[in-house]
């Protein structure tokens, strides 16, 4: 394989292959659920690639299979890059898709209070965590997950050190592409192999 000298090149390239970790996986839909248009009548013979899957994938197999590629693809640039600069190089590529995300966010959002950014966490990710919430208030919001959709299927493909530095990592650009007043605060993850992950928001305007 020869070695790649360009980390600019890298990034284009795996941001635009990769797209949308922690965040985008939220969004996205599964892969297994795509509809075909021009689908046969009733009266006329199916065709093999309009035939519906019969089986049906559960949350941590389209997970796994979602980013099964980018784990191969991480593990070949480690050999060539070395794990240090890999799992830097990631963090960073992580960081400028984070805060695009959460300025996005923001823009399509009625304000950027903290209120409003930590209000997809009261209700939302029912079917990706368990979680509990331990602070509420106008200065801090603080969240235990004790169960992470990511974190297990990461771990499941030996791959938590990756998890960390493409999925998780990016949640503090997040919070600060959202409204740069908003500080994340955490020092406990799943994907790190912690008992729970110990997300903190606190608002410093």
């Amino acid at each position: 394989m020869s070695k790649i000298h360009h980390p600019s090149s890298r990034r284009t390239f795996l941001t635009k292959a990769l797209p949308g970790c922690a965040v985008a996986c939220v969004v996205a839909k599964p892969l297994f659920s795509c509809p075909v248009s021009g689908r046969a009548s009733s009266q006329e013979e199916i065709h093999k690639f309009e035939k519906p899957v019969q089986r049906v994938p559960t949350n941590i197999q389209m997970t796994m299979a979602r980013y099964g590629d980018f784990v191969r693809l991480a593990r070949a640039l480690e050999k060539e890059m070395g794990k240090e600069k890999l799992i830097e190089f990631l963090k960073e590529t992580t960081t400028e898709r984070g805060l695009e995300i959460g300025k996005n966010q923001a823009s399509r959002s009625p304000d950027n209070s903290l209120d409003t950014y930590v209000n997809q966490f009261r209700g939302g990710y029912e079917n990706s965590l368990t979680k509990e919430i331990v602070e509420d208030t106008e200065k801090a919001f603080e969240l235990k997950v004790t169960e992470c959709l990511w974190a297990s299927a990461f771990h499941r493909m030996d791959a938590g050190d990756l998890g960390y530095a493409w999925v998780c990592f990016g949640d503090y650009a997040w919070a600060r592409g959202f409204n740069p007043k908003i500080e994340m605060v955490r020092d406990k993850t799943l994907m790190q192999g912690h008992d729970f992950c110990n997300h903190r928001y606190i608002w410093k305007g």
